[in-house]
This record gives C-alpha cells, sequence and structure tokens, in this order.
C-alpha cells in the first residue's frame, strides 16, 4: 500500500465536528463591522473549500475577495442604485440578473416555504405588511454585507454550462462550514447578482464572467435580534423516497 493510498483509508473526518459546522450554519444577518477577519483566516477557509467536487475536475469557481476600501467603495455604488430603484420603480429594468435564480411561476410548496422565510424574518423585525419602507430597509442591509468586514463576489466563465452551478453550490457551502469550524459565520446573498453591471467592473471581473451571487462573512454580533431567525427544514421522510 502506497503512502497516498493510506492516507485515504485512515484519515476520517470527526462526524461530531462536521456535523456541528453544518447544524450551526444559518444566513447571518448581523456582523461585527470592527471585529476583522485576518487574510490567513480566509486564504484557509479557501484552501479548504477548494476540495468542492466538480464534473471532470472543471473547478470553475472564480473568487473576489472585498475587505475595507474596494468594499466600501462598492457598498455605496449599490446602495446608491437601489434606493435609485426604490424611489423610481422603472430603473429596474436596467438591472437585470443574468440568470434565473428563483422560478418564473411560483408553485406550492416552494411558494409557502418562501412566504413563512419572509414573514418570519419580518415579523420578529416588528416589519408588518405593506411596511414598505422598512422593508427596504432591510432588503437594503444585504448591500452593506450585514456589517460584515469580508465580502465575497463569485463568478463563473459564461461558457460553462448549468452544471457547473452545482458544482458552485458544492464550493460554497464549503466555504460556509469551514468558516463556521473557524468560529465565523457567512451570509449567501442572490441579492446582489441584479447589480452585476455594478459589481463586475468594480471588482476587475473578465468581459467573459458571470456573476453567480456574493457572500458576507465575520463574526456574528451574538447581540442582533435578526440572528435568531434561523429557518425551519423539512423531514427527511418527506424529500426521501427508499427503492429496494
Amino acid at each position: 500500500m502506497t503512502q497516498a493510498q493510506a492516507q485515504v483509508t485512515t484519515r476520517v473526518a470527526d462526524p461530531a465536528s462536521v456535523d456541528a459546522a453544518i447544524e450551526s450554519r444559518f444566513s447571518c444577518r448581523a456582523f461585527l463591522r470592527d471585529k476583522p477577519v485576518a487574510r490567513s483566516t480566509i486564504e484557509d477557509i479557501l484552501r479548504v473549500a477548494r476540495r468542492a467536487a466538480s464534473g471532470t475536475n472543471t473547478q470553475p469557481w472564480k473568487v473576489y475577495v472585498l475587505q475595507g476600501h474596494s468594499r466600501d467603495t462598492l457598498v455605496d455604488k449599490v446602495c446608491a442604485a437601489h434606493d435609485a430603484i426604490y424611489a423610481n420603480p422603472a430603473l429596474a429594468a436596467d438591472y437585470r440578473e443574468e440568470y434565473d435564480y428563483y422560478p418564473e411561476k411560483w408553485v406550492s410548496p416552494y411558494i409557502d416555504r418562501r412566504r413563512e422565510n419572509g414573514w418570519g424574518l419580518y415579523g420578529l423585525l416588528g416589519i408588518t405588511k405593506g411596511d414598505k419602507d422598512r422593508m427596504h430597509a432591510q432588503h437594503h442591509r444585504n448591500f452593506v454585507f450585514f456589517d460584515a468586514p469580508v465580502g465575497f463576489m463569485f463568478t463563473l466563465d459564461r461558457v460553462m454550462g448549468r452544471g457547473s452551478l452545482v458544482d458552485y453550490g458544492m464550493f460554497m457551502q464549503n466555504i460556509m462550514v469551514g468558516a463556521r469550524a473557524r468560529g465565523l459565520h457567512t451570509c449567501p446573498q442572490a441579492a446582489w447578482n441584479g447589480f452585476a453591471r455594478i459589481i463586475l467592473p468594480h471588482i476587475g471581473a473578465g468581459p467573459d464572467e458571470m456573476l453567480v451571487c456574493g457572500m458576507s462573512l465575520g463574526y456574528a454580533d451574538e447581540a442582533a435580534r435578526v440572528n435568531t431567525f434561523h429557518t425551519p427544514r423539512e423531514p427527511v421522510e418527506s424529500f426521501t423516497r427508499w427503492l429496494d
């Protein structure tokens, strides 16, 4: 047996640690802005995350890490655009997502879960139905990375197929789980997608790259009420069919 084979057969992850990292993950919506994350920690998370599976080992992910001035400048640009759309909804036509993250037509049970998620969050924050100003303000929090000191932007070469988005999901999950293993939290954010025309030039992405989504990374603000909101999950028997 070679040394490499011995490594494969003897190195086993601690299942308790892996499960704890997965089960303690949630979409954090309030971070400690003044508690930075060391570059070495971010690099270590990405080093581990790159072990994600991908079809024929294409590894289609491209990652842009925003901190400091680059982060703050992007926040200013996108927040201004978001406010402009709120003031004049016709401007939304200028900001289109490059791929359909959500379905054109919502059906049960997905629309039911979406509504439960939205009103659960807004209800916790005391935002009532029809309170458009406060809804806008809460949605606006996406575009300050929920005060996280680190923002990720993920891109994909447009030449790649839809299967690469499956690969990307596994890569991003590795980042989120790796962050938890280091005491950090994350929030994956499709909210950024409509602002690709602002984001891609800002981060220096090439003309053949497509924005996949953004993500916030940092230390959770444990005193923030919004971070007590954890979404429910369906029981295993509701989505599993056993075939003998």
